[in-house]
């Protein structure tokens, strides 16, 4: 038997009613801990007052519903299938000769279409926010002045050292980031008074200072000085010049790719930023395999004794997806697994278990 479109819309309805409330409760619960948080962080310091913590809150909401959408898909998938059976209108569907598979193909499509807009269209409105986040927590809670960028000109970095402000370009960027070619620093007293210049050949970070090469040193009312060697003082490590970078959840869907090209003609790995392409490009795959493991633990909660347990089952199913990807990520990051095999796998073995679970449950 062929499903009905308003039978279809019904059941895509029902689905999007339990994401909608699991998804507002989880929204409730993150908004006050992360209120919480950023108040224990940020009201012993200067400048930071309530409005600044609930503008914090807010710009990072977004950024954080996205990362629990796996979550809400699971729960509110699970909310609709027990409300649906313990109403017997799963029972009345069955009995007009609808199968698993087509009243659960609403639900499945419903969530696909939610993992792509939220790809395509919340992922640009979640990374501005969370970069606006990231410059006020960097300002306000952390008091960091230095900053990092890569353009296709090459790397630029802002720093304070004892003696002043200074940027430094880089034409080539080896090592981690801590060996500069082609390097160019412009000094300045204060923020803005203009200093002098360094070029210099090459530029390698030690603990509490920059160890530059061939160097030719020029300021203002005095003549060029060549250099062997120059040490440039910085309170920077090597650690603070990576974090520096823009953090992959800053750069929209659209803008990632065309970042990660700049990364890797840089000298950089890029790794983070293409691992988080990936996992955007596989979360409505995610969202997909999420209903299906909800279906799997929730559509015979009434038939089937244990509804508790199986309930329970259910949840701890749905985070050890979350277990799982992380220690995907985490291989990948060491170079053990490549790149798209860690952002694909998780959706793809979820798919697996839950179709097999289902076939067995409905089919067996």
């Amino acid at each position: 038997m062929r499903i009905s479109l308003t039978l279809s819309l019904y059941f895509a309805r029902q689905f999007l009613a339990g994401f909608g409330i699991v998804l507002g409760v989880l929204a409730a619960v993150i908004v006050v801990f992360d209120v919480a948080e950023l108040m224990r962080r940020g009201l012993s310091r200067d400048g930071v007052g309530y409005f600044l913590i609930v503008e914090m809150a807010a710009l990072q909401l977004p950024f954080l519903l996205q990362k629990v959408l796996p979550i809400a898909a699971l729960f509110g998938a699970m909310l609709s299938f027990v409300r649906l059976t313990r109403t017997h209108q799963l029972v009345v569907a069955r009995g007009a000769g609808v199968s698993v598979w087509q009243f659960m193909a609403p639900a499945l499509a419903t969530a696909v279409a939610i993992g792509a807009f939220a790809m395509l269209v919340f992922d640009p409105i979640a990374s501005a926010a969370v970069s606006r986040f990231e410059q006020l927590e960097a300002r306000y809670l952390r008091g960091q002045a230095s900053f990092l960028a890569v353009s296709e000109s090459g790397l630029w970095l802002r720093q304070s050292g004892p003696e002043g402000q200074s940027v430094i370009h880089a034409a080539e960027v080896r090592g981690q980031g801590e060996d500069l070619r082609g390097v160019t620093v412009f000094l300045y007293r204060g923020a803005d008074v203009f200093d002098g210049r360094i070029d210099a050949e090459s530029a390698v970070l030690r603990p509490g200072f920059w160890h530059l090469e061939g160097v030719l040193r020029t300021a203002p009312d005095r003549a060029p000085e060549r250099l062997e060697s120059y040490e440039l003082a910085t309170t920077m490590t090597l650690a603070q010049i990576q974090d520096s970078f823009a953090p992959p959840e800053t750069l929209s869907f659209w803008e990632l790719p065309g970042f990660i090209a700049t990364l890797r003609a840089a000298g950089f790995s890029a790794l983070n930023h293409r691992i988080h392409w990936h996992s955007l490009l596989a979360s409505p795959l995610l969202l997909f395999a999420m209903v299906l493991i909800a279906a799997s633990f929730s559509l015979r909660l009434t038939r089937r004794g244990n509804a508790g347990l199986w309930a329970v089952a259910g949840v701890l199913a749905g985070f050890a997806v979350y277990v799982v990807s992380d220690i995907v990520t985490a291989l990948s990051l060491s170079g053990a697994v490549p790149v798209a095999l860690a952002a694909w796998t998780p959706a793809g073995v979820c798919i697996l278990l839950g179709t097999a679970a289902l076939f067995h449950l409905e089919d067996g």
